[in-house]
């Protein structure tokens, strides 16, 4: 195994840095150590028994093989691809392509280089996708759509499909509607396994025993990310180096160990914020894609004995340097509630060196002949030496450069991270039962059979009272 490509650095949150009331000092590191060993090795025998899928997405080998099938097949053909998914189905490839694609790959033919353009409808926001339509309405025959759904009965993407499906059919025809979809979906049964077979559409396995939040390595998201040119075999191979890392019983050279029990030790200390705060624009949808992660995970009421527990760390998302200028006033003088992981990328694919100060701003040349990725990391470490200050605890996760294998590590470490993180809390990483009530309360209000009884629960709710309007 070579040198690891991302590195998680966690000195900041020890007692000689922030003192012993903030910190973890040497003794406490030991007992978290002693406290997660059996939680690693738990986590590796469900492994084993086949209880946490995810886990060996990075070691199938017939998924990549079958997206670059597909891939292949789209090539040359489309100038648009369109993602119809949601939460799971959506924060992974938004993630995928903003990390490893340039800033202007939709508006710029040449940073293309012949791939399509890539947009992911994630919402149902009408005045959104009716300004897509609109534009798309005279590229349609250029235009391929990925619908991303287990059951098919997800109602944000079933509208979101039902309205594409209409629109095919009236412009393109049974042909253009057959040709133009693919459905990742399950390979079995459910409503869009039914509408695939019917309609003939190319279809992707949405793999079982793996919910869609950590579904990013599977043809879930492996799929957009191909047909706009990213390396998925590089994605899956940091994916499996880092396997490596974090499957060790040897604390102290796990990072997702690590990770996982300082989180859970501030947690228990009444820091139960945790922000994460890229110092990079490529980086910033991870953040996204790990606030799902983080807060459907680790965010339950009861423990897996059934007893009331309603634990659950809330992930912020912030932006160096966008945020220091509208979050790190709180961050400094607000409550010391929060535990901050920083992005940082060391070598930049590319760079810019700052322009030369003017004569009569001499105040400015410390900036002049400046590389633009030295301010943005003297920003982070100038951010990070100011929270210090303020005993507020920081990691940091370390990038030697942002490519698709340093990406597939960071991925495979957060979603360790998140298992390790559920055991320690004694809850259920998997499920989300949470959601439930409120896409069945959307089915409700929509009409929809068997929802009578909710709906007249609903009304007292849904009904405006003007007493309360102002």
């Amino acid at each position: 195994m070579g040198k690891p490509r991302v590195q998680l650095y966690y000195k900041n949150v020890t007692a000689d840095i922030i003192g012993r009331k903030h910190g973890i000092n040497a003794e406490q590191f030991q007992e978290l150590a002693n406290q997660t060993k059996p939680v690693i090795s738990e986590l590796n025998q469900m492994r084993e028994s086949g209880q946490v899928a995810y886990r060996d997405l990075p070691y199938n080998e017939d998924y990549p093989r079958q997206v670059k099938e597909i891939a292949g097949e789209l090539e040359g053909k489309y100038e648009n691809f369109v993602v119809l998914g949601i939460g799971g189905s959506a924060l992974g490839n938004i993630a995928l392509q903003t990390a490893l694609n340039p800033y202007m790959y939709n508006l710029d033919e040449k940073q293309r280089a012949g791939r399509p353009r890539l947009f992911v409808f994630d919402n149902v926001d009408p005045a959104q996708l009716a300004s897509f339509l609109n534009w798309v309405d005279d590229k349609l025959d250029k235009t391929v759509f990925n619908v991303i759904s287990k059951s098919g009965r997800t109602a944000e993407t079933a509208a979101q499909f039902l309205t594409i499906r209409n629109v095919l059919l009236e412009k393109l025809g049974e042909k253009g509607y057959r040709e133009q979809v693919v459905a990742t979906t399950d390979s079995k049964q459910g409503t869009m396994r039914t509408i695939t077979d019917d309609a003939g559409f190319k279809s992707l396995e949405v793999p079982d025993g793996v919910g869609g939040r950590w579904s990013v390595l599977s043809p879930v998201g492996l799929l957009s990310a191909a047909v706009c040119g990213i390396d998925i075999d590089e994605l899956l191979e940091g994916a499996r180096s880092m396997d490596e890392r974090v499957k060790t019983e040897d604390f102290f050279k796990n990072p997702a160990a690590i990770n996982a029990a300082v989180n859970w030790n501030y947690y228990n200390c009444g820091k139960r914020i945790s922000v994460m705060m890229p110092y990079s624009y490529n980086l910033k949808d991870m953040s996204d894609w790990y606030r799902q992660l983080w807060a459907e995970s680790l965010g339950k009421s009861k423990d897996l004995r059934g007893h009331d527990i309603f634990v659950g760390p809330t992930p912020v998302k912030a932006l160096g340097t966008t945020d220091q200028h509208s979050q790190v006033q709180l961050y400094r003088e607000g409550p010391n509630d929060k535990l901050f992981t920083f992005l940082q990328v060391n070598e930049f694919e590319n760079d810019i060196t700052i322009g030369g100060n003017p004569d009569c701003a001499p105040e400015l040349g410390y900036l002049g002949g400046a590389k633009m990725s030295k301010l943005l990391n003297s920003e982070k470490i100038a951010t990070e030496y100011a929270l210090l200050k303020d005993k507020r605890p920081c990691m940091t996760v370390m990038f030697d450069k942002i490519d698709a294998h340093a990406v597939g590590e960071f991925i495979y470490l957060f979603e360790v991270t998140t298992s390790l993180a559920g055991l320690l809390f004694g809850i259920d990483a998997y499920d989300q039962p949470a959601v439930e009530l409120g896409k069945e309360a959307t089915f409700a209000l929509m009409g929809r059979e068997g929802f009578t009884d909710m709906a007249k629960d609903i009304s007292p709710v849904a009904e405006i009272d003007d007493s309360f309007l102002i």
